[in-house]
This record gives C-alpha cells, sequence and structure tokens, in this order.
C-alpha cells in the first residue's frame, strides 16, 4: 500500500521533472524548509528511497567567516566571496555541514549536487502548496505504507509515521541562530538562483515566508488519522477538512503528528530568527 496521493492540480499545471541526481533540500534548506522544508519542509513519498549516488570525497571543513559589513567599494575578502552559482556545492557543503552532526545529513550533503537551485526550486513548490516530491524523492521514507483498522475505521498506523523519525530528527538537529547566518552568508547566490525560475520582481524572500506559513499554517490533528481506500488515487483522507489542504501540507500531515508538530515548533525559530516578511497568499 502506498501513502495518501496528493489530488492533481485542478488546472493541469505540469508537475516538476524528476531530477537527474538525488537531490537534497530539505537538509539543504539551511535550517529551513526545512522544510522545507522547510521542509519538510515537506516530504514525500511511501515509495521506498532509491539507492542513495556514490558519495563524493568529503570536503575540508572550513570555518563560516562571520558576515561583516565591507567599505563601501571595497572588495570582500577571499574567504567571504562565494564562488559562481554553478561551483557553488563545494561551498555550500562547507557551511551547510556545520548545522547539524547528524551523520544522515553530511550524507545527504554529500551525494548531491547543484544545491541552491535544488533548495530554490522547492520552496517555491512548497510555497505555491505543490509538492516537492520530484525534488525530494531521494528522501522517501524506508518500509512500506501501513494501515490498520480501528472502530470500523481505518487509519495510518503508527509505524508508518515512525518511517519518518529520522528526516525530523535532522531538521529539528539544526542550529537556529548559525543557519539564520549561513542562510545570510548564502542569500546572494540564492537570489541568483531564484531569479532564474521567477516572475519578474518576486522575492526569494517572500516566497520562503509563504512556504513556511502554509506548513504552520497546516491543521495538525489530534489523535489518529483516518484514510479512504480511493480506487485510483489509492489512499485520500476521511476528513474533507484535511483532503482539500494543499499537496505540501498533506505530505506534513503524513510525518505523523508528533513530527509535524516537531517541524512547526522548528518551522516558527527560523521563521523569528530570519525575520522575513509577513506572508501573504
Amino acid at each position: 500500500m502506498s501513502d495518501p496521493q496528493p489530488q492533481q492540480p485542478r488546472d493541469g499545471a505540469p508537475q516538476p521533472a524528476a531530477p537527474s541526481r538525488k537531490s537534497l533540500l530539505i537538509a539543504l534548506g539551511l535550517g529551513v524548509v526545512a522544510f522545507l522544508g522547510i521542509g519538510g519542509y515537506l516530504l514525500w513519498s511511501g515509495k521506498e528511497a532509491p539507492t542513495a549516488a556514490p558519495a563524493s570525497p568529503p570536503a575540508q571543513p572550513v570555518a563560516a567567516a562571520e558576515p561583516s559589513t565591507p567599505d563601501a567599494g571595497a572588495e570582500a575578502p577571499p574567504a567571504q566571496r562565494m564562488p559562481p552559482l554553478g561551483q557553488s556545492d563545494v561551498r555550500v557543503r562547507e557551511l551547510v555541514g556545520l548545522l547539524s552532526p547528524e551523520p544522515l545529513m553530511q550524507k545527504w550533503l554529500a551525494s548531491t549536487e547543484d544545491l541552491v537551485r535544488r533548495f530554490t526550486s522547492s520552496v517555491g513548490n512548497i510555497a505555491e502548496g505543490e509538492s516537492p516530491r520530484a525534488a525530494l524523492s531521494f528522501m522517501a521514507p524506508p518500509g512500506a505504507f501501513q494501515v490498520v483498522e480501528r472502530d470500523g475505521r481505518t487509519v495510518i498506523a503508527p509505524e508508518s509515521f515512525a518511517r519518518y523519525d529520522p528526516v525530523v530528527r535532522v531538521i529539528t538537529s539544526l542550529d537556529t541562530q548559525t543557519s539564520a547566518h549561513t542562510y545570510k552568508a548564502l542569500k546572494p547566490l540564492i537570489d541568483e538562483a531564484y531569479g532564474e525560475i521567477s516572475r519578474p520582481g518576486q522575492r526569494f524572500d517572500q516566497t520562503l515566508s509563504q512556504a513556511i506559513q502554509r506548513m504552520l499554517d497546516t491543521p495538525v490533528p489530534e489523535g489518529d488519522l483516518e484514510v479512504v481506500d480511493t480506487p485510483g488515487v489509492n489512499f485520500t483522507y476521511a476528513a474533507p477538512e484535511l483532503e482539500q489542504l494543499s499537496a505540501s501540507q498533506k505530505h506534513l500531515l503524513r510525518m505523523g503528528p508528533a513530527n509535524a508538530r516537531a517541524l512547526q515548533a522548528k518551522l516558527r525559530e527560523l521563521q523569528g530568527a530570519l525575520a522575513l516578511p509577513s506572508a501573504s497568499r
């Protein structure tokens, strides 16, 4: 069996194509997404996780320099200059790798490329309510989606939620203040990448704020999550108020109430630390 599947967008908009290489967006989320992302966030298919790509040799650790305000017209010192966007993965790994001691995060970083572009694309999907699954398929949990029968109802089994525990552990381990500093340090690269896919005048800070707020606005019910075996779409949520949520919000619920609340708490921390503009949708 598989997880409740998000409905296809009513406007028929094409789904994002699956990346040719495995990606890391939530971990890269610079403490956002947690998202993401940020998160979460945010997350993910019930299918078995694909095999990880061979890890590239680990980069030598480089301490992140505290940002400073250079004199007007002065060139930034070499330690603070960022490489071109297309060559930024090594530097991004160095900075993002400092955010959490979790080995799983280091594994994700080592097997990922084009990090900044993938991050901005995933955040944009979440802000619009779309599923970031294509970019985050490698984060699919191990094991199979499971349901149980209780009092004549079909509900998601606790074992199904537990599959997401490692991902949530990584995201909640991110140091909030360091994540905020890292986001600011990488902001020029993020803005450049977002400029490649956004509408004229659209700012990434606003999109990130919308993505986080969408996750925070997701209602997380107490108790069991009842589902219905629906022909053609596998399982859907039995409660209309849950089934009508956006695809990205339904992915968050799929992680289970405890995990969803833990991610929302982390996103609130990050929202304050990043001092983002107010979300508007």
